[in-house]
């Protein structure tokens, strides 16, 4: 790095070190005697229309939203803030734009909420909105990959810092999650309770992008969460209060975008709008089913493997047949009656409302990519499966 860069961003650093470090007077006076949706809809107007930063002013940015008071990188991935962490990063000199093989090899910019979640293009604002941005260890990023966060029973691989990928062990889902240390899930619910507001009205629109955002997301901009997750969520958010780390890394994307997350400076918003999403126990019904038959199929199937993981699997079905089912072709979605799409990770589907006393037939096809390069594997030894509904 030239020496006059070097000048540069120190001159940048103490400008935004120096501005206040308090919330500024009146911001959220609009919210006052709010609840629920509505004072979702009010903090939206009040943090709407941020400054954008460019993708590669991130790695600047960082410097003030991410640095230790040592002047390390606060990686989230891989500090362990009551203990020693395996390793630490310096700016600059240790960012890295490709992947490593190997953990503790260099730090690169992770979207908290995948990309792929919202199927941006670098123009739009999530895109480098820091709120939702950190720096981690770049092996580490990619082994969360776009798997939704969760709470993990048996792991399948664990960080240095102990973060974790496996099967989600939550009600609700199954499929792999990545679960991060317990000092930084508050502090992860709080960012997408801020996205749940920042981006209230694009998240109706996201589920149908990608499998494991629709595993997250209910298409509405209120709740906008899945109850197996907006219930985890909360729980993360009442059992890791906001740190001065917050704190301070809030007045420091305030002092670069112009806007604040609200549930850091004001964590009792989140129980406020998100507390009566949750359904509630409901009376016991009075009478059971009548006329009990099965008429519906529980397929179940291991996950494939390989250096490819699929995104997800096709599923086709048919009563003329194995041979009446066409192999999908690659680019093209499939939503008609007899095809469903269930994400990796699942493991089960039940096929519903079917015909009683009818033989029924399924071929799996698994796949990569999403519409317009949706990429399926039509080749091998396809999975077969079969099963006639009770009378």
């Amino acid at each position: 790095m030239r020496t006059r860069s070097i000048f540069a961003i120190i001159f940048w650093l103490l400008a935004v070190k120096s501005l206040t470090a308090q919330i500024p007077g009146g911001y959220y006076n609009q919210a006052s005697g709010l609840s629920g949706s509505a004072l979702k809809t009010t903090l939206h107007k009040v943090i709407r229309n941020h400054q954008v930063i460019s993708y590669n002013g991130l790695w600047t940015a960082f410097y003030s939203s991410d640095d230790k008071a040592s002047g390390k990188v606060w990686d989230i991935y891989s500090d362990i803030p009551d203990g020693t962490p395996p390793y630490e990063y310096d700016f600059g000199a240790d960012q890295c734009s490709i992947t490593p093989g190997i953990e503790n090899s260099c730090y690169n910019r992770e979207h908290s909420f995948p990309q792929s979640y919202f199927g941006s293009s670098s123009s739009d604002t999530i895109y480098t909105d820091l709120f939702q941005l950190y720096p981690t260890d770049s092996y580490v990023n990619t082994r969360r990959n776009n798997y939704p966060y969760g709470t993990v029973g048996t792991p399948s691989w664990i960080s240095q810092n102990g973060s974790r990928l496996g099967p989600c062990n939550a009600a609700g889902y199954s499929g792999t999650v990545f679960e991060p240390l317990d000092a930084f899930k508050g502090d992860l619910a709080r960012t997408y309770f801020y996205i749940a507001t920042r981006y209230e009205h694009e998240m109706v629109g996201w589920t149908i992008l990608n499998n494991y955002g629709d595993v997250i997301m209910d298409s509405t901009a209120y709740p906008c969460y899945e109850d197996w997750f907006l219930t985890m969520l909360l729980e993360w958010n009442a059992d890791d209060p906001v740190s001065q780390k917050e704190i301070d890394r809030n007045n420091a994307v305030y002092a670069l975008q112009g806007n604040r997350n609200p549930y850091i400076d004001h964590p009792e918003y989140v129980d406020i709008i998100w507390a009566g999403a949750l359904p509630s126990l409901l009376p016991e019904p009075s009478n059971h089913a009548a006329s009990f038959s099965a008429h519906n199929i529980l397929l179940n199937w291991v996950d494939a493997g390989g250096a490819v993981l699929p995104e997800g699997y096709l599923i086709r079905m048919s009563t003329a047949g194995f041979s009446s089912i066409t192999d999908p072709v690659d680019g093209q979605i499939y939503t008609g009656p007899a095809d469903f799409t269930v994400p990796f990770g699942l493991q089960s589907f039940r096929v519903q409302n079917l015909n009683p006393n009818t033989t029924y037939y399924f071929k799996m096809y698994s796949f990569s990519g999403e519409a317009p390069v949706i990429n399926y594997k039509t080749d091998g030894t396809i999975p077969l499966q079969s099963q006639m509904t009770t009378p």
